[in-house]
């Protein structure tokens, strides 16, 4: 299994520091799990950047903090900047590779659906991520769901019709939950009828009393008109 690897530092900087090192390209991170305490580091900004778009949140990264001994741990949380979406702090989890584990993998649809470029349907999608239960070394990268076998609107493709790498196994015990399905087009009359909703607006009646804002202040306000 190829291991991707990642050099922190030790962080002593909290709180508001953290500010001056996000603007010195540094991102704050912390590392926990299986027993051993937390731990705050520092990260090279982008380099934590390239390791996330290839490791995601299911991809062993060796982590070695300054001089230690390298841990496998697997990156259990990112949090982004809304202004720019740069990785603002991350979290990595310590793992045993001979200890099984729960994470979410994601669902990749790959083919063509005669259905839906032909027939012009609609592809329904039941998942984007889905949890798995294995040993770290056989955590996949994604799942891929073949939707070339939806060639009519009868079919559809189950967690039951999922092939998984061998030591792999869904945390859904219920395997006729639906991956993916094509609805047909809506008929002339359906499409009318959306039109005349769209049309239609907001009822009157739904506009004639003002919202109510619960605040701490009128919470009491609140309870009182409901009573009436």
């Amino acid at each position: 299994m190829d291991m991707i690897e990642l050099v922190a530092e030790k962080r002593t900087e909290t709180g508001k520091k953290n500010t001056l090192l996000r603007a010195a390209g540094k991102v704050p991170a912390v590392v926990y799990g299986n027993g051993v305490a937390s731990e705050s580091l520092v990260l090279d900004g982008k380099t934590i950047e390239k390791i996330y778009r290839t490791a995601g949140g299911n991809k062993i990264v060796a982590l070695k903090v300054g001089e230690g001994k390298a841990r496998n741990v697997l990156i259990h949380d990112v949090q982004h900047s809304s202004a720019r979406g740069e990785i603002t702090h991350v979290d990595f989890y310590i793992v045993r590779m001979d200890e099984v584990l729960k994470a979410e993998v994601p669902i990749h649809y790959i083919g063509e659906s005669n259905a839906v470029f032909q027939d012009e349907g609609m592809l329904m999608k039941g998942f984007e991520m889905i949890e798995v239960e294995c040993l770290p070394g056989d955590l996949p990268q994604a799942i891929e769901v073949d939707i070339a076998i939806l060639d009519d609107f009868e079919k559809v493709i189950t967690l039951a019709d999922l092939k998984l790498p061998k030591g792999v196994k869904f945390v859904e015990e219920d395997l006729t939950v639906l991956v993916a399905k094509v609805d047909p087009p809506r008929s002339d009359a359906e499409m009318a009828e959306l039109d005349e909703a769209v049309e239609g607006g907001v009822p009157e009646s739904a506009m004639e009393e003002d919202p109510i804002v619960v605040s701490e202040e009128n919470e009491g306000d609140k309870d009182r008109r409901e009573k009436k």
